[in-house]
């Protein structure tokens, strides 16, 4: 009974801290133009679009193309900044 207890309870500590904050301090139009994403990349959604998703969730991830290859753009907003990373669909 015990082991059950503290499984289940570290199920949902795993959850609860797993899920993504929002941003200490909003994040600015500037900042997401700063990183060149719209330069480099197609991208379908707009910069208020991803600026609203980022300032609630603090992270995004979007559809994109480079160089017409499709590409997953995900970007997060920690305390130091934007950070990109970019994977292959």
């Amino acid at each position: 009974m015990k082991r059950m207890f503290y499984s289940t309870l570290c199920l949902i500590l795993l959850t609860c801290f797993g899920c993504s904050l929002p941003p200490e301090r909003p994040v600015k139009k500037e900042e997401l133009y700063r990183t060149g994403i719209y330069n480099f990349y197609r991208i379908k959604e707009s910069p208020e679009r991803v600026l609203a998703a980022l300032n609630k969730d603090g992270e995004v991830v979007l559809d994109a193309e480079y160089k017409k290859q499709p590409v997953y753009l995900k970007i997060l907003a920690t305390s130091r900044g934007l950070v990109l990373s970019v994977s292959e669909r």
